[in-house]
């Protein structure tokens, strides 16, 4: 557990550095809301495409091989953000954060099956959300890290500024802005390569999910055709792929739209660390599932309820007016809606630890495989945000067009609205979807 806990860090550490660069490389790389979310499709497409052939490689090297090449594979994507802010080239960053997911994929492919087996499966969810708040410590703190170690004069590129400057001066300033990437991330290359030898030779255990020997006679394809036999698996593959969708939004989007209401701060960068706002959410629902996981409420009961906040927060977010202002002690004044999307963390914390027990009960041999086709359903947090950044963008478009700009509703608060199918989903598969074991 001290081992697992953390390799959640080290998780929750290098994905949700996401969050400040989806605004980062809008202005260093001159793009779109639309495509500034290629950020987040760019890392995520990695767990779906990677996950069957990490689930392979396990197979291949073990549990504990499998970790250390993991971490190994992300030194490398985090090394090539080195020649890509060099050239500034977005194409580049996009590449790098590819490799750094498909590091991560082979990591939770092997992780998180070896959580649920190791201890009762009726407090599984318990023991994620001990890793969860690891994940979500590192969240918190990722943020601010990278704003204030590195990115603290973003202000001195507000978009005023830099209409002002000559072409020759533009390109200049934002070359500059990107080469400060690089230092942090060799910084983090160099800490995953010594953590991948440490790995190597940790006492982690290897655990064998096929003692009845259900599944070393089958190839690859024959085991997923199998897993596929069970609807809970599959149900759950799409309840976590739409709860992800919303864990990402939830967390990357939030800068942006801090921006875009004013939430500057005094050094003109505090949009950057919004992102914490919505991982100190979730390390409260991670401490509370702790605490009352199993003893007070079941997992189901937990994914229940979280269902149904998500519902009432979405609904919140899209309704109210964003001039309604909240004043926390020591902050910014803030609009209500940006506090009520970074609770939004606080309904999404517990539904990865509720979704994986629960879509893997009773798959025996098959909780490998039926572990890395969870993993897939990361995906959700790479179509997801594209579809949220598409929609705002078109919503903005027409309310230019219209001439309702002052008056309209932001196409980035509308977009929220993709989110109500996702604790739909959440919603059924806590109170049916999970129960099924037959089609």
């Amino acid at each position: 557990m001290v081992i697992l806990t953390s390799l959640f860090f080290i998780f929750g550490f290098v994905t949700w550095l996401n969050g400040p660069l989806i605004p980062f490389f809008k202005l260093a790389c001159e793009l779109t809301e639309s495509q500034s979310y290629f950020v987040t499709f760019a890392f995520y497409i990695a767990y779906f495409v990677m996950a069957i052939p990490s689930s392979f490689l396990i197979e291949k090297v073990g549990y504990k091989n499998g970790i250390s090449l993991g971490l190994l594979v992300i030194a490398v994507g985090a090394l090539l953000f080195y020649p890509a802010a060099e050239a500034r080239t977005f194409g580049l960053f996009l590449i790098a954060l590819f490799v750094m997911g498909t590091g991560l994929a082979v990591l939770q492919t092997a992780a998180n099956p070896y959580v649920v087996v190791i201890g009762p499966r009726e407090s599984a969810a318990a023991r994620i959300s001990v890793l969860g708040i690891a994940n979500k410590l590192a969240g918190f703190l990722a943020p601010l890290l990278l704003t204030s170690l590195v990115l603290s004069n973003i202000g001195d590129y507000s978009a005023d500024k830099i209409a002002v400057m000559t072409s020759v001066q533009k390109e200049s300033a934002l070359d500059l802005l990107a080469l400060q990437l690089q230092t942090p991330y060799m910084y983090m290359a160099g800490i995953m390569l010594v953590l991948a030898v440490l790995v190597k030779f940790s006492p982690l255990p290897e655990i064998n999910l096929d003692d009845e020997g259900q599944v070393a006679h089958l190839s690859i394809f024959k085991q997923i055709k199998e897993a596929f036999r069970h609807p809970q698996l599959v149900f759950g593959v799409i309840t976590l792929m739409v709860y992800i969708a919303a864990e990402v939004l939830a967390g990357d989007s939030i800068g942006g739209f801090g921006k875009q209401l004013g939430v500057y701060g005094d050094n003109g960068s505090f949009y950057l660390k919004l992102t914490s706002f919505t991982m100190t959410a979730m390390v409260v629902g991670y401490i509370l599932g702790i605490t009352l996981i199993p003893k007070y409420v079941s997992q189901v009961f937990a994914l229940k309820a979280s269902g149904f906040l998500g519902l009432v927060l979405v609904a919140l977010i899209v309704i109210l007016s964003p001039k309604i202002m909240i004043q926390l002690p020591g902050l910014p004044q803030l609009p209500l809606i940006i506090i009520l999307v970074a609770l939004l963390g606080l309904a999404n914390a517990l539904c990865w630890p509720a979704i994986w027990p629960m879509a893997l009960q009773d798959l025996g041999g098959f909780t490998k495989i039926g572990g890395a086709i969870l993993i897939m359903g990361i995906i959700g947090g790479a179509v997801f945000p594209l579809f949220y950044g598409l929609l705002a963008d078109n919503i903005n478009t027409a309310n230019i067009a219209a001439g309702t700009v002052a008056t309209a509703k932001s196409g980035n608060q509308l977009a929220y609205l993709i989110l109500i199918p996702a604790y739909l989903m959440i919603v059924f598969f806590a109170f049916k979807g999970h129960k099924y074991r037959k089609w």
